[in-house]
């Protein structure tokens, strides 16, 4: 059973409908990701479940007991802000206990629950201090202690990170992720950041416009993509869409894509989707993640479908660890991730290995992927 469900959900504001009937749910111990675009509904989500919103429509439960018309303070739910929202008159212990004491919880004890947070989030040479006196990150630290020390059913992170540098932003995905591990909590985390999603989350819903459009976990969601805009949306850099169409003859299909004064490349598939032979001769969607097309070298042994093919060259991205190569296929720049060692130069023709077995393909008119 779920410990937290949310069926059929919808908001409203006046006639404009901002949730329009979100169905998801999380175990206990979970970590679920809320991931789109700004406007998307995400931050709308997450305060329904806090009972800062009310709702229009459907039905939330927190371990099996419904609590759509309960006060947010009997909810037993703890919300880290984007903002901090830290009391600057206070010191760091203050601030933690400041919850304990408002609800009269004696100074033995919450001296206690100080000393325990403080020692999972590394802050105990920080509990007298000021907030001005603090990093962002360390800001973060008390704002999760302030809500980890309730020991509630449920945390809520509403975009926690977006406030930091790149550098801490990494730092701080890691004390969350260490933090999840470490308590067992559940938590529900919005952000509009891929990279975040995929790191934290054991389940993630991807939204637009209001809806989910994809509900799994981190590796369905990134090598199943229901759609294109799941597809374009997840993953850094994103899959490269490429317009193609599908080719056959006897001995099966073939993805056939166009490339600017050069005969077109055609890809033997193995295996492809049962419902791709609809569209034989047909145009369609062309989806591979740059991983899957490098350089023969350092293609997947044990992929059973790896098809090669001579591709201009005209860009290089030398990234350290990876070096990232540009072609045009079907009228639009596609992304190659070759080995750093890559001994590949702009202006050049060279082989690349297309990863046929991790290939996705979409319609263009319905813009879902084809099974």
């Amino acid at each position: 059973m779920a410990f937290l469900e949310i069926d059929g959900l919808k908001k409203r504001f006046g006639s404009v409908e901002i949730l329009k009937g979100i169905d998801v749910d999380l175990e206990k111990g979970g970590f679920l990701v809320l991931v789109g675009p700004s406007g998307c509904g995400k931050s709308t989500l997450l305060n329904t479940i806090a009972g800062l919103e009310t709702i229009t429509e459907g039905e939330i439960r927190v371990d099996g007991r419904a609590i759509n018309d309960l006060h947010p303070s009997k909810r037993d739910i703890a919300m880290v802000f984007q903002s901090y929202a830290l009391y600057p008159n206070m010191t760091v212990a203050g601030n933690i206990a400041f919850g304990m004491e408002m609800r009269g919880v004696p100074a033995a004890e919450r001296q206690k629950a100080i000393d325990k947070v403080a020692k999972v989030l590394q802050i105990g040479h920080l509990l007298q201090r000021k907030p001005s006196q603090l990093s962002g990150g360390q800001r973060q630290r008390v704002a999760m202690g302030r809500a980890l020390v309730r020991d509630p059913k449920l945390f809520l992170f509403d975009e926690p990170l977006s406030n930091l540098d790149a550098k801490l932003r990494v730092d701080m995905r890691i004390e969350i992720k260490r933090l999840h591990a470490t308590t067992g909590t559940t938590i529900v985390y919005v952000t509009h950041d891929q990279i975040e999603a995929m790191t934290l989350a054991t389940k993630i819903a991807v939204m637009r416009d209001g809806e989910v459009q994809q509900f799994g976990t981190p590796a369905e969601i990134y090598n199943n993509p229901t759609n294109i805009f799941v597809a374009d949306f997840m993953g850094s850099p994103a899959m490269n869409l490429v317009p193609a169409t599908i080719g056959g003859n006897g001995s099966g299909l073939s993805v056939v894509l166009q490339r600017d004064g050069r005969e077109p490349i055609s890809l033997p598939l193995a295996k492809p989707p049962a419902g791709l032979s609809a569209f034989q001769g047909k145009p369609v969607i062309f989806g591979v993640r740059p991983e899957a097309l490098t350089d023969p070298e350092g293609a997947e042994r044990n992929a059973s479908n790896i098809a090669a093919a001579d591709c201009h060259i005209e860009v290089i991205e030398p990234a350290g660890s990876d070096t990232f190569a540009v072609t045009n296929l079907g009228g639009k720049a596609v992304v190659a991730r070759l080995r750093a060692d890559a001994r590949i130069q702009p202006g050049t023709v060279t082989p690349l290995a297309f990863n046929l077995t991790k290939a996705v393909f979409f319609d263009p008119a319905t813009e879902n992927r084809i099974l």
